[in-house]
């Protein structure tokens, strides 16, 4: 099931973050360490962004999608739950939210990311350095814009 998340979800959202983070992005430096990372998805996603959240029929937090604006600032699955189109989804929902298009982020070496975005229709828009993220990790703006 895919909800609005609350400010009790803070904590387990972070935690898929802080795993998927680690399983997706291994040789990529985190900014902020896993207080900061909690802190900031209770004091500043949540209250503060359009949080979404994928739940189990047991009320685990499977994944969850971020968006500002039209940006897609966040998509994280808990790495147990990859692979089954709960990404797809995902990136449905923030279509559906914003049908006038939207844009994110993603690191260079992140290249299943890149091939996810790719197959949902959104396209490469310029590749940086990564001198302007905290990471300062090579990074790739995409965007999708609607068919017509």
């Amino acid at each position: 099931m895919l909800r609005r998340a609350e400010t009790a979800d803070a904590a387990a959202l972070a935690e898929v973050w802080l795993r998927s983070y680690a399983a997706a992005l291994p040789g990529v430096r985190r900014a902020h360490t896993d207080d900061e990372v909690r802190a900031w998805f209770r004091h500043v996603v949540v209250p503060g962004l359009e949080t979404w959240l994928a739940e189990t029929d047991d009320g685990q937090v499977a994944g969850l999608l971020v968006l500002d604006g039209a940006e897609l600032e966040q998509l994280y699955l808990a790495p147990e739950h990859r692979g089954r189109g709960l990404g797809d989804r995902f990136v449905e929902l923030a279509k559906s939210r914003h049908p006038g298009g939207l844009s994110l982020w993603t690191f260079q070496v992140n290249t299943p990311a890149q091939r996810f975005y790719a197959r949902h229709g959104f396209v490469e828009l310029e590749r940086t350095d990564g001198s302007h993220n905290e990471e300062r990790e090579p990074d790739i703006r995409m965007s999708w814009r609607p068919a017509g």
